[in-house]
């Protein structure tokens, strides 16, 4: 390269340093020099709360509830019977199987719903119990359903493992129990 062309590059690319150095960039916010002062920081945005519009016509007011619900809601709830663990255990059992069975080609998710609807119905004496067995069935079936999308040869050794479990519990509850 001869000597005029280096100059001129040189010369160019001290100008746009020189451009890039005098104009403010991006990153000046960024990063102060010692030398430098920090500049104000914004003001912070103000705060401008939406009036909310009010009803054309007022609400009616609150009805009370019937006496009946109001004393049934004042009743403590029972204390659990011995085997609800294993119930709530069933429960989570049959929901995995809701999910499974289909998934792995069975045609029997009614069966397994089925079968818990009839477990809530003969076991749900209170409203509380009956939201613990249906959130365990419902969470038996939700950690299968994040886990599986298709039908894996773990998901039929589940499946075989449940259908197990699930029917040793049932006799289980049934022999001790009753039913």
């Amino acid at each position: 390269m001869s000597r005029p062309r280096r100059a001129i590059r040189t010369g160019a690319a001290a100008l746009a340093l020189a451009i890039a150095l005098a104009l403010p960039g991006a990153a000046d916010a960024q990063f102060y020099w010692p030398w430098q002062q920090r500049p104000a920081p914004p003001p912070p945005p103000q705060q401008v709360q939406p009036q909310r519009p009010r009803p054309a016509t007022p609400r009616p007011p609150a009805q009370a509830k019937p006496p009946d619900a109001k004393a049934e809601a004042e009743q403590p709830e029972p204390p659990p019977p011995p085997y609800e663990p294993k119930l709530l255990r069933l429960s989570e059992i049959l929901g995995a199987l809701a999910f499974l069975r289909p998934l792995c080609g069975g045609n029997d998710e009614r069966e397994w719903r089925g079968r818990m609807t009839q477990l809530i119905d003969a076991e749900a004496s209170t409203a509380g119990r009956r939201e613990r067995l249906a959130g365990a069935y419902n969470r038996g079936y939700r950690e299968y359903a994040h886990t599986y999308r298709r039908c894996t040869p773990a998901a039929e050794v589940a499946i075989g493992r449940f259908v197990e479990e699930g029917g040793k519990l049932a006799r289980e509850l049934a022999s001790r129990y009753g039913g």
